[in-house]
């Protein structure tokens, strides 16, 4: 199965309709003039038009029902063929994706596919969507408006540092030692009805872009440095630029001189 056949085979019929739609509402322009001016005869005629105009528009749409009725939703889903074509529009739009069904990540955002009620979630939010296009060009969208978002990396780079200090003192640990993100992140958003507002995957983002923008220092003056960028366990994935992969593990911060 695929959506965009189904979707092709769809729109002559749709256009069918709106087209006669468009006539029918000529016809009912037509036939208040005629009425107004007692033109019976005509009026007869655009009555019988406009009959014969709303049957063809009642038979088209039994046949777009019945096609619709044929497209079998909970295969399209079960049997893979939704997913599979995603992958496909997520490549060649060049949407970045990783993940096997029916969990993907799709740089900041969780996609879940619920194969059982026909349902596609965007992190927390459910996506009425059957066309795998459309939930492509919908997560691009979203990606654009995050990117475009007001952004300070100085600011966010104070926040992590007044997390790393707590950090440090939580831990025991000495100044300038690695802490993981991961640790700063539940120090930012300690309790789960704030990780709901602000989840590990929004916290990846504002990583990235801090990342993207080769800040390095704090506002007030303090250096910060990312651990290794290698794929450990407790690593924040993240996109650069060049929406290459990356990976962070840690950071630290410390003064200048030091």
């Amino acid at each position: 199965m695929n959506y965009e056949d189904f979707y092709q085979d769809l729109q002559p019929r749709e256009k069918s309709v709106k087209d006669s739609i468009s006539s029918l509402q000529k016809l009912f322009k037509a036939i208040l003039r005629e009425t107004e001016s007692g033109d019976v005869k005509s009026l007869a005629r655009d009555l019988s038009a406009m009959e014969e105009t709303a049957a063809d528009i009642s038979s088209t749409l039994k046949e777009l029902v019945d096609m619709v009725d044929d497209f079998d939703t909970q295969a399209y889903f079960e049997n893979g063929d939704f997913a599979e074509q995603m992958l496909a529009v997520c490549k060649e739009k060049g949407v970045d994706v990783r993940g096997e069904f029916p969990v993907y990540e799709m740089f900041p955002f969780r996609v879940k596919l619920d194969a059982e009620n026909q349902d596609v979630y965007i992190d927390r939010k459910k996506l009425q969507c059957m066309r795998p296009q459309s939930l492509v060009d919908t997560i691009q969208l979203n990606q654009e408006k995050l990117n475009k978002a007001a952004f300070n990396p100085q600011v966010f780079a104070n926040e992590l540092s007044d997390a790393y200090d707590l950090a440090l003192m939580k831990q025991n640990r000495r100044p300038g030692t690695d802490i993981y993100l991961t640790s700063l992140y539940k120090l930012l958003a300690p309790m789960s009805r704030f990780r709901k507002d602000y989840s590990q995957k929004s916290f990846a983002f504002d990583l990235a872009r801090l990342y993207i923008s080769r800040e390095e220092m704090t506002k007030s003056g303090r250096m910060f440095q990312f651990g290794p960028t290698r794929e450990h366990p407790k690593s924040i994935r993240i996109l650069d630029q060049n929406g290459k992969e990356q990976f962070l593990a840690t950071i630290r911060f410390f003064e200048e001189e030091s």
